[in-house]
Parts: structure tokens; sequence; C-alpha cells
């Protein structure tokens, strides 16, 4: 009886250290990708993130960072086939994440900056079949976390250039730019990792709305 167990205790504290071991090595992966991110190289910090998330299996954020690097860089890209390249690595990365959590508002955030980046390089070309998965997008969002200040915020920001573009007051939805700013200015990320953007672009915005 006292060798089964210290058999079992052995193999509790074996699997214990190799939890403890792997928890170590995704922190310590996950703190350099944004090491490399905050000194610009982003090439250097996708493919980590990368490498990490075909790593860790059950870990929706390295696919997120993935997803939401690539879409950055998209940003007035005039080149399709080079838009296309980088929105097909977040697409694909993004799915992964969904895969592991689905009913997540940062994903439906993330779906939703993905595809406004189609729209925003050619608005007559995806506007119309993009638009209303964006707004569904965003009132999902909502209604999974509606204090959320990248959901207020996001949604706001989409809003407004709906409106710009056709034609229509923008202002209604400097409130909710406001708000955002209110709920960035509080707001606690779940884990050292976890999303925690959009503040300075919150404060960009809302000055255009007092110009």
């Amino acid at each position: 009886m006292n060798t089964l167990i210290k058999i079992i205790t052995l193999i509790i504290f074996q699997t214990a250290v190799t939890t403890i071991s792997s928890q170590s090595a995704y922190e310590k992966g996950m703190q350099k990708a944004f090491d490399l991110w905050e000194t610009n190289q982003i090439e250097e910090s996708i493919n980590l993130f990368e490498r990490i998330a075909n790593a860790e299996k059950n870990e929706w954020l390295p696919h997120y960072y993935v997803a939401y690097l690539n879409s950055s860089i998209s940003w007035n890209e005039k080149d399709e086939a080079v838009l296309k390249a980088h929105l097909d690595k977040a697409q694909a990365h993004l799915d992964k994440a969904i895969a592991v959590s689905d009913n997540n508002a940062e994903l439906k955030v993330m779906q939703a900056y993905l595809y406004t980046n189609w729209v925003a390089f050619d608005g007559m070309k995806y506007g119309m079949s993009l638009g209303p998965k964006i707004s569904q997008l965003y009132q999902e969002a909502l209604a999974i976390d509606g204090n959320n200040p990248r959901v207020i915020f996001g949604k706001a920001e989409w809003d407004m250039g709906s409106a710009k573009f056709f034609g229509k007051d923008m202002t209604p939805y400097c409130k909710d730019i406001e708000k955002s700013i209110e709920l960035f200015a509080n707001f606690k990320p779940e884990t050292k990792f976890s999303p925690n953007w959009g503040a300075e672009r919150a404060e960009q915005v809302l000055q255009s709305c007092k110009s």
C-alpha cells in the first residue's frame, strides 16, 4: 500500500511540475513576443506568436495576436495581393481562436476588424456584403460583454464611418466614444496577456468629434 501511495504521489508531482514548466514556457514566449512587438519587430513577433499557438493548442490569445497584428499592418495597404495574404493568415488564426473560445467578445471585435480591413480597402466591392456582418458582430459582442471598451469603441467607430459614408450626422456616436474612454480608464485585463488596446485610438477619434 505504501508503495502504491508513493507511486501515485510521484505521478501527481511529476504532472504538477510539467504543468508549471509548460505555463512558464508559455508565459516566457508570450512576453518575448510582446517585447518584439514593442520594439517594432512585427514580423518576428508574429512568427513567435504563431509558434506559441502551434504549441499551445488550448490557448486562444496567441492566435488572436497573429490575427490582430496581420490586421494592423494591413491598414492603408494598396496591393490587394499583399492585403489578402495578411488577412488570410489573420482569418485562419482567428478561426482557430474561435474554435478554442467561441463565445468571446474580443474575438467578435477582431472578426469585425478583419472585415473592416476589406471594407476600408474597397468599400464599393465589400461594403454591401460585409457591412451587415460587421454590425451583427458588434451586436453579438455587446450582448456578451457590454462593458468591454473595445466593443463600445469599435461599434461606435464603425457606426461613425457608416454615417459618414452615407452623408449622415456622426455626432450621435461621439457619446459612445466618450463612454468607451471612460471604460478604458477603468478596464482591467483578465490576464497580463489579455487584450488591452484601443484607448489611444479612441482619444484620437474623440478629437475628430470636437473639430
